[in-house]
């Protein structure tokens, strides 16, 4: 079954997860302790993360020590490229009339 990776990100909890590994890897416990939430629900998140391969995992004697897998995020990436040239059409258009729209008569 493929996951949907917007709806992996819709949750904060998530992306709050996803952004603290950006910075490098991480324990269950350490997340906990950053995110202030429980264990479980960490752990639940992770899972989640884990099964949709935005995080991989790797045993360190008694822990879980994650690591963020960047590549599953080119799926977001490729869908938000039509829309960074959007807004580039759409900078480069207030750009060329800084003073804003014309009023009406």
């Amino acid at each position: 079954m493929r996951t949907d990776p917007f709806a992996v990100l819709a949750e904060p909890a998530r992306r709050d997860i996803l952004d603290k590994l950006r910075l490098g890897e991480s324990s269950v416990t350490e997340l906990v302790e950053h995110l202030r939430l429980s264990q479980p629900s960490v752990s639940k998140h992770l899972k989640v993360l884990r099964e949709a391969g935005f995080v991989s995992t790797t045993v360190a004697a008694q822990r879980r020590i994650y690591r963020l897998e960047p590549s599953q995020l080119k799926a977001v990436d490729e869908w938000l490229e039509g829309y960074r040239a959007m807004w580039t059409r759409n900078l480069d258009a207030i750009e060329e009339h800084p003073e804003g729209p014309r009023p009406r008569r």
